[in-house]
């Protein structure tokens, strides 16, 4: 393996375990969590109570659901997708703050916990987030998390809220296809796309064109694979992009009905300007506009509700 220099290793343990990130615990909103009876009841009898959607090891590990049968959906549902580390709802720990002030935002605009949902993909541990990549199990309970919020709301369409981490692996997910996971089974197939299922699809401070930070690295750990992590090659182009990022960028405007981008040029976790070999890798192939800030990652995700809501609503960026 190569030899990773020191403080290039201690510089990429910050920026994965979003130890470099500046929300503080005391900007986290508390939110009620969890999903509702009805919506784990309605799981547990459509096959879905093995993906455990409802985190129940973990505070703050889901949202959403009716809350009876009478509970009509009426908006657009809207799915929530977090980063490398981060979960469903934040409940106060540093570099966790979660959807909470999204779902706060939507929730002043009339929407219910019916048309809201997030679950945890991850450990939730930022002391693991160097071992988290585009995993089999990860993309295929993303992939069957969408298609649960379908069925149940029964909604022809969605729309998607991603950050971070959660941009490429819904971007997957959606995209669907042929996938290769050398530690969970090898080759495999997600499916067809989703893409006529997606109305919106907003990628938040995404790691679409990999990260600098993971070149650095040598690709020495996991989030940063040459297969299924955020590698970004070694030249623009890039030659070498690792194989899920290459994947997601062979095609472009398939996230959704509309695409858009949030993301900063002052984003420490991303760092160099959000800029990867001569292109600012938070950008989306074919996106239909974008929101560019000079804020951190977490802010990105946290001082955004408005604009996620326009996104989602006006399929505007203003």
């Amino acid at each position: 393996m190569k030899r990773v220099p020191r403080l290039v290793f201690v510089a990429l343990c910050l920026i994965l375990s979003g130890s470099a990130g500046r929300l503080s615990a005391q900007n986290v909103t508390p939110v009620a969590g969890g999903l509702t009876s009805h919506f784990v009841t309605w799981l547990n009898a459509n096959g879905y109570s093995g993906y455990g959607f409802q985190r129940a090891d973990l505070v703050g590990g889901s949202y959403g659901g009716k809350v009876s049968d009478s509970d009509t959906v009426v908006k657009v549902p809207v799915i929530f997708i977090h980063g490398n580390s981060d979960k469903a709802l934040g409940t106060g720990g540093l570099y966790q703050s979660g959807w909470n002030a999204s779902i706060e935002y939507f929730l002043a605009k009339g929407y219910k916990s019916s048309e809201l949902y997030a679950t945890t993909w991850g450990p939730a541990n930022t002391l693991l987030a160097a071992n988290q990549y585009h995993s089999r199990p990860y993309l295929t309970s993303t992939r069957a998390f969408i298609e649960a919020v379908l069925a149940y709301t029964g909604a022809s369409k969605v729309n998607i809220i991603s950050h971070s981490m959660g941009v490429t692996l819904a971007r997957k997910a959606i995209l669907g296809g042929a996938a290769s996971d050398a530690l969970n089974g090898g080759s495999y197939n997600l499916g067809a796309a989703l893409t006529s299922h997606i109305d919106t699809f907003v990628g938040i401070a995404g790691a679409n064109w990999g990260l600098t930070s993971c070149y650095l690295a040598g690709g020495s750990t996991p989030t940063c694979g040459a297969t299924n992590g955020l590698y970004p090659g070694y030249m623009y182009g890039p030659v070498g992009l690792s194989s899920i990022l290459a994947s997601i960028n062979s095609r472009s405007h398939y996230e959704g009905s509309k695409v858009y981008t949030i993301w900063s040029t002052a984003d420490e976790i991303i760092m160099y300007g959000d800029v990867v070999w001569g292109r600012y890798t938070s950008q989306i192939p074919g996106q239909n506009g974008e929101v560019v800030l000079n804020v951190g990652h977490l802010d990105c995700k946290d001082l955004t509700g408005y604009n996620q809501w326009r996104m989602v609503t006006a399929h505007a960026t203003n």
